[in-house]
């Protein structure tokens, strides 16, 4: 069935989740909007970032999200932004978490 996502919480500057699998992962809002690829952050082809994470407000706050499918979280960010859709497999790949980095490492 793959990776699922049970509870999206917006807590102040922070947005966690909690994974089908039991996994916990917490994100600052900052680095997930500047971890943002859609086409206003991102070159298409060369996928280059065009966001200037300078400028992206360090108080910036998820206002809401909403599910898309059953694939990916599409944030409201309070600079604005609401382009981005962030897929489950990608939110999970940004986990910096001790386990999340280590199984990354052994691939």
């Amino acid at each position: 069935t793959g990776i699922g996502v049970n509870n999206v919480t917006i807590d102040g500057q922070n947005i966690h989740i909690e994974w089908n699998d039991g996994h916990k992962s917490e994100w600052t809002a900052t680095s997930l909007r500047i971890s943002c690829g859609c086409a206003q952050c991102v070159e298409e082809w060369s996928r280059r970032q065009l966001l200037d994470p300078a400028s992206v407000p360090l108080d910036l706050k998820a206002e809401d999200y909403l599910m898309v499918g059953r694939y990916a979280v599409q944030f409201l960010w309070s600079d604005g932004h609401f382009t981005g859709i962030f897929p489950f497999d990608v939110l999970r790949d940004l986990c910096k978490c001790d386990v999340c980095k280590a199984e990354r490492e052994d691939e």
